[in-house]
């Protein structure tokens, strides 16, 4: 089979077009279940106002998100622009510069977000839908 180049299917209007809770919700089907299956991470993630605020919680191998919900006890807490995260899905930026650079903050245990961010898979384009 002939390896072809993977489309780039993450356009700016499409990231721009998703609301925060696709977003969540795409993250959600990337974690690698097995590996997560005993994490136990809070994080409260700000966008600001026309965003609003979330509460992201991973148990028993889940991620799910909560809208306009806090949790007093989080692990972490982020706090960037709809802006900031659409450069960060787009690759034009990371989360470690967006830190450094001040567009987004983290208080709190930034090691659950790591923690976080090493349980997402990722997936092959260009994979059997039917295999023999």
């Amino acid at each position: 089979m002939k390896k072809l180049p993977t489309p780039n299917t993450a356009s700016g209007d499409t990231v721009k077009a998703m609301t925060p809770e696709m977003f969540f919700d795409y993250l959600s089907v990337r974690v690698n279940r097995a590996k997560a299956a005993n994490a136990h991470i809070v994080l409260n993630v700000d966008f600001g106002k026309p965003d609003g605020t979330y509460l992201l919680e991973l148990e028993n191998g889940v991620l799910n998100h909560t809208a306009g919900v806090q949790a007093q006890q989080a692990d972490a807490n982020v706090t960037m622009t709809r802006d900031t995260l659409n450069g960060i899905i787009l690759g034009q930026t990371r989360m470690a510069d967006a830190v450094k650079n001040g567009s987004a903050k983290v208080s709190g245990n930034q090691a659950k977000l790591d923690e976080l961010v090493s349980y997402l898979d990722t997936f092959e384009f260009w994979f059997n839908i039917v295999t023999p």
